[in-house]
């Protein structure tokens, strides 16, 4: 029976490392929901959940191959399929409006590879890097979103109603 339980839980150790193991994908989810709450205030379609996930699912890539010893070639290697692959969903956020000869989602877009890069970091036991990136992050989603709503109103009122 014994044998058994080191097959289902490989690698779960004492009760501290079970506990860093829980911390670092629980932070995974908390900062992936931060910065998706701000997209989710803006009406996007990938909101919370998405970028919670996103964030997790890197976390658990980068902690699974930390936790069974790889190398950190190899470790490197599962960060860049993660990376590249995180791409394919980011793309799925970007829309074409043919007629209107706009390109919709990029924000959405780099948000979520942001969170993949924070799930990853996170994964890899980095969280004050993670920590301060989803703080820049908020500035420049929501700070530098209000800042630019500003300046574009101005450029309204600026150039009067027979401009607009």
């Amino acid at each position: 029976m014994n044998g058994l339980t080191d097959d289902l839980f490989l690698g779960i150790g004492d009760t501290s490392h079970a506990l860093r193991v829980v911390v670092r994908l629980s932070a995974a989810l908390v900062l992936g929901g931060a910065v998706g709450l701000e997209r989710e205030q803006e009406g996007k379609r990938a909101g919370v959940r998405t970028h919670m996930l996103v964030a997790l699912g890197a976390a658990l890539f980068t902690l699974a191959a930390i936790e069974t010893r790889m190398t950190t070639a190899d470790i490197s290697r599962v960060m860049q399929g993660v990376a590249a692959g995180i791409g394919f969903l980011g793309a799925g956020t970007i829309i074409k409006l043919s007629e209107q000869h706009e390109v919709r989602g990029l924000t959405s877009a780099a948000s979520i590879w942001l969170t993949a890069a924070v799930g990853m970091a996170v994964g890899a036991g980095l969280l004050w890097p993670s920590v301060v990136s989803v703080a820049l992050a908020w500035f420049v989603l929501f700070c530098l979103h209000r800042v630019e709503r500003w300046f574009k109103h101005r450029g309204e009122i600026d150039a009067g109603p027979s401009e607009r």
